[in-house]
């Protein structure tokens, strides 16, 4: 069976490494130097690997779920880790209010769902680049830009130009889960690859940091799914 693979090479990178997504694609990231032969000789190499960590029960295989959330008056939306309730409200706005609730305008759900959208990204924008920035001057690194992104399967990443990217799907998670995910990939800004010395660093600034990995790992496919 062949393996279908994405490469990213990086100046910075100094091993060769596998990741497999959520979304069940598989990311090899390598030095510049590794050639495509060397890569695909080592994806043989690790198929086994491979096909084990993409049979996965908990991370990678699907789980059954409700379907996605309802805007309908009495159901209830992730904020920071806190469900508020929805109430739909008639309007000649047809904007989304939050209000230690999420006040919708009584419209088709399609329109309420991307009003709803739109609000967490604007959130993410407001909250998650400015503590972003000020991790960075704590780190004492600089990252060529931060941005917010509609990544589902992904909550954050570090490109080989230093670019930040972060899901807004992470505005349903606690600050403690931001946070994590903000200092893990400006992290790779310091040591490119998960290194003991990597694993310090995000430590040092996040006490907090396996609570915040425990809750991603029982929560995350839930917030990632229902939008």
């Amino acid at each position: 069976m062949n393996i279908e693979y994405e490469i990213r090479r990086s100046k910075k990178r100094k091993r060769l490494t596998i990741n497999i997504e959520r979304d069940r694609s598989i990311v090899v990231l390598a030095p510049e130097n590794v050639s495509d032969e060397r890569i695909k000789q080592v994806i043989d190499s690790k198929k086994q690997w491979i096909h084990e960590k993409l049979g996965h029960p908990q991370k990678y295989a699907p789980k059954p779920h409700a379907p996605g959330k309802e805007i309908i008056s009495g159901e209830s939306l992730y904020y920071l880790g806190r469900q508020y309730q929805v109430e739909l409200l008639e309007s000649s706005n047809d904007e989304l209010v939050f209000d230690n609730k999420f006040l919708f305008p009584l419209q088709d759900k399609q329109k309420n769902m991307i009003l709803l959208k739109k609000w967490y990204i604007k959130s993410a924008k407001e909250k998650i680049i400015p503590r972003a920035r000020k991790f960075a001057k704590d780190l004492g690194v600089k990252a060529e830009s931060i941005k917010i992104v509609d990544n589902k399967y992904r909550w954050g990443s570090c490109t080989t130009k230093n670019n930040i990217n972060i899901s807004w799907r992470l505005m349903q998670a606690p600050m403690f889960v931001i946070d994590y995910i903000i200092v893990h990939e400006l992290a790779h800004l310091i040591e490119a690859n998960h290194t003991p010395e990597f694993w310090n660093v995000v430590k040092a600034q996040l006490p907090k940091m396996e609570k915040a990995k425990l809750w991603l790992k029982e929560n995350g496919q839930r917030i990632q799914e229902e939008l």
